[in-house]
């Protein structure tokens, strides 16, 4: 299969989801063209996902591809902004027709449930490699940032953490449905991340800072603070576990919930005032897990942690899969 051929039969399609409407020459041409309506800022991003490093070898294509969606989008959900569009950049070692069938599915599935259409991108040849650009829309000046922490904002945590940082323990399965149920909720969690969008353009107008968990708990809350230029003290009683981290990894629950990314949930601050007038559906998605302090650092149960040899979240020159 030629290179044309496969983006006309396995791609175009996905140009057909809807997505804010902005896009008004999609792929067919040199470039895209997205139109920003008057008073909204475009915000976009870029993720690129690598065979044996951000996915294992052999990874079913459909769960790679909802992935690779996913990932992006869950950076316009710490903005804060409404999912427009995306281009795709597919490298591939071969053009496998089964494949790319399979990949393409994934892929229009995760665009339909995230709203965003394809805009364009590109095929090429070598390993296997994909980077997606996600756009975005938010009110002009309204973009959730990292560094607008000030002391006495509450830190709030979505979700439930390090299930999926436990999840690469039972990757290499020969078949997950011989695992257990826990072992299962928890590989689901990994294949199956959901951007918090809706979440995300709730806190526009309540945090004062925001930024998803894709490197761990400590790692990006760290940038919170380093951007805003505060400390912060944390009780890790509050640390939202699923039952089934628990039961599985029992002691270790809380070190996976710290320390592992890939949930794509969503660290923000919060001033107590607003936290007091937050819906209750809101509050229902968010656990406070402790307090943003004027004192630089993070304290942990009250002791303060020091700086080691290794970075406490993931780090793409000293970790893998």
């Amino acid at each position: 299969m030629g290179e044309f051929e496969l983006i006309r039969q396995y791609f175009l399609p996905l140009a057909q989801l809807p997505g804010s409407g902005a896009v008004i020459v999609g792929p067919g041409d040199d470039c895209a063209i997205q139109r920003v309506p008057p008073g909204q800022d475009l915000v976009f991003s870029i993720d690129t996902l690598v065979e044996g490093v951000h996915f294992p070898l052999n990874y079913r294509p459909d769960f790679l591809a909802w992935r690779a969606l996913a990932v992006a989008a869950s950076d316009l959900a710490a903005m804060g902004a409404d999912p427009d569009c995306f281009t795709l950049a597919l490298t591939l070692p071969e053009a496998s027709e089964s494949w790319l069938r399979q990949f393409a599915h994934g892929l229009g599935r995760a665009a339909s449930q995230f709203g965003l259409s394809l805009a364009g991108g590109d095929t090429t040849r070598g390993p296997l490699t994909l980077s997606v650009q996600v756009h975005g829309l938010v009110e002009q000046g309204g973009a959730l940032l990292r560094s607008g922490a000030r002391a006495g904002d509450l830190i709030v945590a979505s979700g439930t953490l390090g299930d999926a940082g436990a999840a690469l323990d039972y990757l290499s399965a020969v078949d997950e449905h011989q695992l257990g149920n826990d072992e299962q909720f928890l590989l689901e969690r990994y294949h199956h991340p959901i951007p918090r969008l809706k979440l995300g353009a709730a806190l526009r107008s309540r945090a004062t800072a925001v930024i998803d968990i894709s490197d761990g708990l400590l790692a990006d809350l760290g940038h919170i603070l380093d951007a805003s230029g505060v400390g912060a003290s944390i009780e890790t009683a509050n640390i939202p576990l699923s039952a089934a981290l628990r039961r599985v990894k029992q002691q270790q629950a809380l070190n996976y919930a710290l320390h592992s990314g890939d949930d794509y949930e969503l660290c923000a601050t919060i001033p107590g005032s607003v936290w007091k007038e937050t819906p209750q559906w809101l509050k229902r998605e968010l656990t406070v897990i402790g307090v943003i302090e004027s004192a630089s650092g993070l304290r942990i149960d009250g002791t303060a942690t020091e700086p080691g040899p290794e970075p406490a979240g993931f780090d793409h020159f000293r970790s893998s899969v």
